[in-house]
């Protein structure tokens, strides 16, 4: 009964946030950017990406390691 309650309680919870993606806002992409040495065409790469992301289309996202 248990397991049932947990399996249903996770697609329940997968169903509605799975269709759901966070995208970066223009503040983030101004500070991803800031570091790059061609700042103007990293922000307008991002901005491209977030677009086809909110439409719904894939996107290669790079990863990028933080210096802390």
């Amino acid at each position: 009964m248990k397991l049932a309650l947990n399996l249903f309680l996770f697609l329940f919870a997968f169903a509605i946030f799975g269709e759901k993606s966070l995208s970066l806002t223009d503040f983030q992409i101004k500070r991803i950017c800031k570091k790059e040495k061609r700042e103007l065409a990293c922000i307008k790469i991002l901005k491209e990406k977030r677009l086809n992301l909110q439409k719904g289309k894939s996107i290669e996202i790079p990863v990028i390691y933080l210096k802390r």
